[in-house]
């Protein structure tokens, strides 16, 4: 999915972020305001991974809900 939809219905996606990556507050996700890059970094301290790891995570986390919504 475009990255600026999911922007655009952050307030939407919030509770599918929060399935994928649990150990994200609703602090976070609020302060994110559906920023990628905000996202990334915050899944990199919560999970201790690396910024690569995190886009691949996120770029398949956006392909997945993609394809549910052109289902």
């Amino acid at each position: 999915m475009n990255w600026d939809r999911i922007e655009g219905n952050w307030k939407q996606l919030k509770g599918r972020v929060r399935e994928r990556w649990g150990k994200l507050t609703d602090q976070d996700l609020t302060a994110i305001e559906g920023k990628r890059e905000q996202l990334v970094g915050k899944i990199q301290e919560r999970y201790g991974i690396a910024k690569e790891e995190a886009e691949k995570q996120l770029t398949r986390f956006s392909d997945r809900i993609d394809t549910k919504t052109k289902s």
